[in-house]
């Protein structure tokens, strides 16, 4: 597993990813989904690609027809499935205990 830290909005766009691992997204979508601003979304995005997390791809489409700029599409690979899986039991797991592991100075 990679040493990739996870914030709440990380997780956040984590869950939603993994509500349906196959379907591609793309950033504000995820954003919207996720209750995230976009602004907050696409450093996750960079960050789970840079760790083999997820694929992306851009859009083939025709920008003056579209009326938009092209898409950049994101997918969960196998690796990001395990991982984020993992991830999420995990923080389940110290929730459900009551401690994330660390102990009182006093």
């Amino acid at each position: 597993m990679s040493s990739l830290r996870m914030t709440t909005p990380r997780l956040l766009a984590l869950r939603v990813l993994l509500d349906d691992p196959g379907r591609e997204r793309y950033g504000l979508d995820l954003a919207l989904e996720a209750g995230l601003e976009p602004g907050t979304v696409y450093p996750i995005l960079v960050a789970f690609e840079s760790v083999g997390w997820l694929s992306s791809r851009e859009e083939d489409v025709d920008v003056h027809a579209e009326g938009r700029p092209r898409r950049r599409y994101y997918r969960l690979t196998a690796l990001g499935v395990t991982a984020g899986q993992e991830r999420l039991a995990a923080v389940r797991q110290r929730r459900s205990t009551g401690t994330s592991g660390r102990r009182l100075a006093w």
